[in-house]
């Protein structure tokens, strides 16, 4: 199997827990100032120290140094639940058939609650024959590509997504900075107008829609940092459009 990891300390033995029934687990780090690099190495993980090269490909250079057929990727604050475990043990020790890889039920837990709704829909591919997937190249959002059958199965995997508003206010600046430049690359324009538009019906579909009012005062947070996100995301992508707009004055 195959986690990314930065600062991960906190999260990483718990996860590390969750899969002992891995034949291997590679660990690829990329510059974490904790404990986490020794906590991998202590547990017995193949660890590499990498820099970071974006999501999926930081994720792609884990699963190519897995040795095993079946390759399952797990972010560090993700939770493999006894009955899943028990099913992956029995999909990676029989013969693959004309399965390519299987999706899993995500199940999220923030603020000290599931969130049923909002995120109910949830759904990933994470286990998959590793010469028939690949991680998307995407900086941000990345995905498992399983080229042919993908199976659905219904035990899940558990996400503790972080619960620090301050924390996740750093994730958002990070994560709409990835996913404004990635939008300018692909020529995709804004403003701050709209950047205020989409950041509205990004909170109605989340809070209304999406039924994030029935998750509590959890989803309307989450609702809300959906937005700011989003809001941040397009406003950046205008910041850079006007940037590369006006001449470099030192020259």
């Amino acid at each position: 199997m195959a986690i990314i990891t930065k600062d991960e300390a906190e999260n990483l033995p718990a996860c590390l827990a969750s899969v002992r029934f891995a034949g291997q687990v590679v660990v690829v780090d990329s510059g974490s100032t904790d404990d986490t690099v020794k906590i991998a190495a202590d547990l017995g993980c193949d660890v590499f120290v990498e820099s970071w090269r974006g999501f999926g490909p930081q994720k792609q250079f884990a699963i190519d140094r897995c040795r095993h057929r079946w390759v399952l990727v797990l972010d560090a604050d993700e939770r493999i639940p006894p009955e899943t475990a028990e099913v992956v043990s029995r999909i990676v020790s029989k013969e693959p058939g004309d399965v390519s890889g299987y999706s899993f039920p995500r199940k999220n837990w923030f603020q000290g609650r599931w969130i049923r709704h909002l995120w109910g829909g949830d759904r990933i591919v994470r286990l998959f024959q590793k010469d028939s997937g690949r991680m998307t190249s995407a900086a941000v959002h990345e995905s498992v590509e399983v080229t042919g059958r993908i199976e659905a199965i219904h035990v899940p995997i558990d996400h503790y997504t972080e619960s620090d508003l301050g924390k996740i206010l750093i994730k958002i600046d990070h994560y709409s900075t990835l996913g404004a430049r990635e939008a300018f690359d692909q020529g995709k324009r804004s403003s701050v107008f709209g950047a205020c538009g989409r950041a509205a019906l990004t909170f109605l579909q989340d809070y209304l829609l999406r039924l994030g009012i029935l998750d509590g005062s959890q989803g309307i947070t989450l609702s809300v940092t959906d937005a700011v996100n989003k809001f941040f995301k397009y406003a950046k992508l205008s910041e850079l459009h006007k940037r590369a707009k006006t001449p470099d004055r030192n020259r």
